[in-house]
């Protein structure tokens, strides 16, 4: 699949934020205009839980993102340097005694920095990173539901590839997704803004990072932006996460300007979406309750809503 740029580390935010808060300024961040902000594509910023593909045991593997996070000592050393300091960088951190043990499969993401080839924690104290979500886990068990390691494919939510005004539910290869992130969203996810499933048929689906491009999307000022979010229905979305030609991502959310999310009806549950899931071209068989299974019988229905699918008929 085409693919914009991946969230391995902290995105900062579209305008300066006032210390200690998330409000932002009517400034724009020196990041964003060193990433040439204004030639950038915007696309939707979707609430979900953030995850990886790359490989595991061999083959394409969905991976969780799990950071890893100070003991309570040193993170109460942290937030005292912290109102003391202005640069979060000059706090001395020892990575083998101060950190919360992690799982021997996690990994670091990709784009952090390194020390002695150790990871370095963030401006926040974390160090990004991720650990494999295996077929049955009871942790990651909405994960697990949007993967089949056998057919080797992901569940997936996108724009249709000849109908840029609808949506499409589809299976694909997870080698497809290498190197890939992607949110989940769904059922759920953070109380579920989008409205799928129900709690008794949940539905979850896989969203690659950059998947909505802002066809209108609002002047880089303050006001124009916070108007677009109040009166467009394409501005009915929890952010914007701009993909910058460098790579770089720069995101603005909702809260940054001190407005609410989730709310009542968001652009993306509104529109229309067809299913693309043949069960009939993978060898294996699906477990009858997962969703692929679900999803496959309801191959090539469209229906006027996303939030309209619904598992339990």
């Amino acid at each position: 699949m085409s693919r914009l740029g991946s969230v391995q580390r902290k995105v900062p935010c579209l305008f300066v934020t006032q210390p200690f808060k998330v409000l932002a300024t009517e400034t724009i961040n020196r990041k964003a205009l060193d990433a040439d902000i204004y030639n950038a594509i915007p696309t939707e910023k979707v609430d979900g839980t953030c995850c990886y593909v790359t490989t595991y045991k061999g083959q394409p593997y969905l991976w969780a993102r799990l950071d890893r996070k100070p003991n309570k000592l040193s993170e109460k050393r942290f937030k005292r340097f912290l109102y003391s300091m202005e640069d979060s960088k000059e706090f001395i951190w020892n990575i083998e005694e101060d950190f919360r043990p992690v799982p021997e499969c996690w990994i670091p993401a990709k784009e952090i920095r390194q020390s002695s080839g150790n990871p370095l924690p963030d401006e926040n104290g974390h160090i990004p990173g991720w650990v494999p979500v295996e077929k049955n886990s009871k942790q990651y068990c909405w994960h697990s539901s949007v993967v089949n390691y056998e057919a080797e494919i992901a569940l997936i939510l996108k724009c249709h590839a000849d109908d840029p005004g609808l949506l499409e539910i589809c299976s694909v290869p997870l080698s497809d997704l290498l190197e890939q992130t992607l949110e989940l969203i769904g059922t759920n996810i953070n109380a579920n803004p989008y409205g799928l499933g129900s709690k008794k048929h949940p539905v979850h689906l896989l969203v690659p990072h950059g998947a909505f491009e802002i066809k209108n999307p609002p002047m880089l000022k303050h006001s124009d932006i916070s108007s677009w979010f109040e009166s467009c229905r394409e501005g009915k979305i929890e952010g914007i996460v701009w993909h910058c030609n460098d790579g770089h991502l720069i995101k603005l959310h909702r809260h940054h300007l001190g407005m609410c999310w989730p709310i009542p009806e968001t652009f993306l549950n509104s529109q229309p979406v067809i299913i693309a899931v043949n069960g009939t071209k993978y060898v294996c068989d699906f477990e009858p309750k997962c969703l692929f299974n679900h999803f496959s019988k309801l191959n090539g229905q469209r229906f006027s809503r996303l939030k309209d699918i619904k598992l339990d008929v």
